[in-house]
């Protein structure tokens, strides 16, 4: 069978080879089109060499973008899709974090320096399949395995001991490899080597995907999450919250797993000022939720706190007090979700026009009008608000 039938957007990959006739598919692609999984980046490799490639691509009215021409990378685009191709290369000196590499003709020599059997495979135009390291096999038998000896190719890229987790949860099954888990064993210290953005990108990838708390235990057997997480780690809580079903969302699955203080985490991952932000609203949240909180309550806390966080929230209280789905929690969560917003109907600017305070105390008559308004339900009209502010601004 030809996989190339069940290739998407094949318009604009034939256009790559009308211009790179000896081009072919590399990597992700063709190891997902075997197996009829969904595709979701199309890669292909090349023996010309970068400078070439672009002018051929220009020459046929292909946009074509210089991304990494350093190791041999431009990306066509076509109807706004991107293609990445790659000049063929081999490592000429690696130190475990980056690669000074060389051009070569040799596509054996290509799929050598690749990190698993499953990612070496290549197809060409005609949809003949080039596999020089077994890895359909590997693929057929669920095994993930480096290219050549584990070892060497750990010290080549660390993060490829991430990446190997990443790519058992997804395409691995059975017993792992032995000589993987052996090196990885061996290697785990050096993953402090990497860039914390690096080592975000992976994780997180590790986080939202297929077998995560069987992968992760695997992570701590060989030591790679003490590494990872310096300031400590809770699987415990981590499993408990996987018990109650949450939705694939790698933040909040990243606050149940990690331990330390939310400014700590976010320097340790150089995470940004968004996700900084979600981590300390969680850690912060120190009202009690119920899941039997009835509308009343719910309008309340809507009014105080962002519903990302609300929800986010209510899974974690889930995972402490059941450990298990339950209708009520989820229920309390599509309540919330159809609540409209409760906006509080006065401004500042009301209490300058009214003539009731001056300077700071605007704003502190302001906030215990608000305290008020929630306290009452959220339930309290515009007229009532400036009602109780004109009673209580005498009081003042």
């Amino acid at each position: 069978m030809n996989i190339l039938q069940h290739l998407p957007n094949r318009q604009d990959v034939e256009r790559i080879w009308g211009s790179l006739p000896h081009a072919r598919l590399v990597g992700g692609v063709v190891r997902d089109l075997l197996i009829n999984k969904p595709i979701s980046d199309i890669d292909l490799a090349t023996p010309e060499q970068p400078d070439e490639i672009m002018a051929r691509l220009q020459k046929d009215k292909v946009k074509v973008i210089p991304t990494g021409l350093a190791h041999g990378t431009v990306t066509a685009v076509i109807h706004h899709r991107h293609y990445e191709i790659t000049t063929l290369r081999k490592d000429v000196l690696t130190d475990g974090r980056h690669a000074t590499v060389a051009w070569t003709s040799n596509w054996q020599e290509d799929a050598a320096r690749r990190d698993f059997t499953i990612n070496a495979i290549f197809c060409d135009r005609d949809g003949k399949i080039w596999d020089f390291f077994n890895g359909q096999q590997d693929l057929k038998d669920g095994r993930i395995r480096f290219v050549g000896h584990a070892a060497q190719r750990i010290s080549e890229d660390v993060l490829r001991i991430l990446r190997f987790f990443r790519f058992y949860a997804r395409y691995g099954w059975g017993q792992a490899d032995v000589e993987a888990l052996q090196a990885i064993q061996q290697s785990s210290e050096k993953l402090k080597t990497l860039s914390a953005e690096r080592i975000w990108s992976e994780l997180r990838k590790i986080l939202i995907g297929p077998k995560v708390e069987a992968v992760l235990r695997l992570m701590e057997e060989l030591g790679v999450l003490s590494v990872i997480f310096p300031l400590g780690y809770d699987l415990s809580f981590f499993s408990q919250l996987m018990a109650c079903e949450p939705p694939v969302e790698d933040l909040l699955r990243f606050f149940a797993i990690a331990k330390g203080k939310p400014s700590q985490i976010v320097h340790q991952f150089r995470l940004s000022k968004n996700q900084e932000k979600y981590l300390q609203s969680l850690a912060k949240f120190e009202k009690h939720l119920s899941s039997q909180d009835d509308d009343r309550v719910l309008k309340q806390l809507l009014a105080n706190y962002p519903l990302n966080i609300l929800i986010s929230k209510s899974w974690l209280c889930q995972a402490r007090i059941l450990a298990s789905p339950s209708k009520e929690w989820d229920q309390w969560r599509k309540r919330l979700v159809n609540m409209e917003l409760p906006i509080f109907p006065i401004k500042g600017q009301d209490i300058v026009d009214m003539q009731l305070a001056q300077g700071p105390e605007i704003g502190c008559l302001f906030q215990k009008a608000r305290e008020w308004w929630v306290k009452d339900g959220c339930n309290a009209s515009r007229a009532e608000c400036l009602a109780w502010l004109k009673q209580h601004s005498s009081k003042e």
